[in-house]
């Protein structure tokens, strides 16, 4: 008589990676669909991946002309998902965004009439410049998945992603985003400007007789969900597990990770919320290397978007021009990695 032989940890771990190898394969498709409009740009391409996969939302700072609003619109007809492009201005309501009840004469009721947020991807064009009663409108929908209009609520469709713009050079007529509200955004991804080589194929794309290369719709919506459950089901090691829980305990607690210097430049650390979306964040971002499981330079290659709008700096890091980056930096050079 046969004893039927049980799995090992080691035989489920490779069952997974095969099943995630496989489901991963779109990931190619997109990058390359990406590749036909957006030169350049690479990490703000793998940062929206991470944050659509970890169903996420994310946030872009950088100078006007850099593809952001490329990027998004390229990414929903690649998708094949709805696009809205929402621009903020200081005289937008919230009813502009999320939308109202209206008044038909002729049936005498209130109809809904749905407002831009109704899509499955969001532009949020330079958010800063929105009256706070708009942003919280956004960050509600953002948060819950739904909205209310009049005495009814109404979900959002699936998936649903929020790109938020920030321009950093002109702070005339911008409204701030709160820290809590900006806790809100998974990640916060730094834009610079393109090299020298990729600029040259700008303009030759931007310049020449040829029209725009169509991009193809090579999955779909569903496709995505189905992508996000598997997400969660990568492997993460407990000491992976401690390593993200004491790089943003140090953020909180420097000196406790001999980070004593840090002590007089940090006012607040990262929030529970930090340690939830870097956790995720590196599950996708593993996803999007074909991998099945998590390991460091995981964690460490989504760390910075994820702490840079969760650390607050102090009057005197302010005086001695610290960067955010920086800090985060010394961090990742001083936690001990598994």
């Amino acid at each position: 008589m046969e004893l039927e032989s049980t799995p090992t940890a080691s035989d489920t771990l490779r069952a997974l990676n095969a099943r995630i190898q496989e489901a991963s394969s779109f990931v190619d498709l997109i990058d390359g669909e990406m590749q036909k409009t957006i030169v350049g740009q690479k990490d703000m391409v793998q940062k929206l991946l991470v944050a659509l996969l970890a169903d996420g939302h994310i946030m872009l700072e950088g100078m006007p002309g850099l593809a952001k609003t490329l990027a998004i619109k390229t990414l929903s007809e690649v998708v094949a998902v709805g696009f809205s492009r929402i621009q903020f201005t200081p005289d937008l309501l919230p009813a502009d965004l999320v939308g109202t009840m209206v008044y038909s004469p002729r049936s005498e009721e209130f109809t809904v009439k749905k407002g831009p947020v109704f899509s499955n991807f969001i532009l949020a064009d330079e958010i800063n410049r929105a009256p706070a009663k708009v942003q919280s409108a956004l960050l509600e929908a953002m948060q819950e998945r739904q909205v209310t209009i009049g005495s009814g609520t109404y979900k959002l469709p699936e998936p649903f992603l929020v790109m938020a713009t920030m321009n950093p050079v002109e702070q005339e007529g911008t409204y701030p985003l709160p820290e809590a509200q900006t806790d809100r955004f998974m990640l916060k991804v730094v834009l610079d400007y393109p090299r020298k080589e990729e600029e040259r194929s700008i303009i030759r794309q931007n310049t020449g007789a040829g029209a725009r290369i169509p991009v193809q719709k090579v999955i779909q919506p569903q496709d995505i969900i189905n992508a996000r459950q598997l997400v969660r089901e990568v492997y993460m090691d407990e000491k992976i597990e401690r390593y993200i829980v004491d790089i943003v305990h140090a953020t909180r607690k420097p000196a406790d990770h001999r980070l004593n210097e840090l002590t007089s430049l940090i006012s607040f650390g990262g929030s529970p919320r930090a340690s939830i979306y870097m956790a995720l964040g590196a599950k996708a971002h593993a996803f999007t290397k074909r991998r099945g499981y998590v390991i460091p330079e995981d964690v460490r290659a989504i760390c910075p978007d994820v702490l840079r709008h969760r650390i607050g700096l102090t009057y005197e890091a302010e005086a001695e021009n610290v960067r955010v980056d920086e800090i985060i930096g010394k961090v990742l050079n001083t936690v001990e990695v598994p």
